[in-house]
């Protein structure tokens, strides 16, 4: 795996990170009301943002990375699956249920099914 495939892969993972806090760490907070969660989440979001760009770019073959657009995208909802796992476990307390993880690992097979192959070169 080259370094930009490896910095891109750090970098969505940090952005998942910040985006799972953003979208689902209010739900710990029962006494916000909904106007305080939405600003709460959107000044999460947006260091989700200055990680998640910069991983895109790093990462597509049209500014020198080794991933196509659909590539990053599969990519991205992996690592979303396995940061959103984690946090659920970990922070929200609820288990994953044999459905959730028979999903979760259909989502991994078709990041492999996306790598198969070369992305395409560039046009000028």
């Amino acid at each position: 795996m080259s370094a930009r495939a490896i910095y891109t892969v750090l970098l969505l993972i940090g952005s998942n990170i910040f985006m799972t806090w953003a979208w689902y760490g209010h739900l710990k907070k029962s006494a916000w009301t909904i106007p305080l969660a939405i600003l709460i989440s959107w000044l999460i979001a947006l260091p989700e943002y200055m990680l998640q760009v910069p991983a895109n770019r790093l990462g597509h073959f049209a500014h020198g990375g080794p991933f196509t657009a659909p590539q990053l995208k599969v990519i991205q909802e992996a690592i979303t699956l396995t940061v959103f796992g984690v946090f659920s476990i970990l922070i929200l307390k609820e288990r994953l249920r044999p459905n959730d993880i028979v999903a979760f690992l259909l989502v991994m097979a078709a990041v492999v099914v996306s790598m198969q192959g070369r992305a395409p070169s560039p046009t000028p």
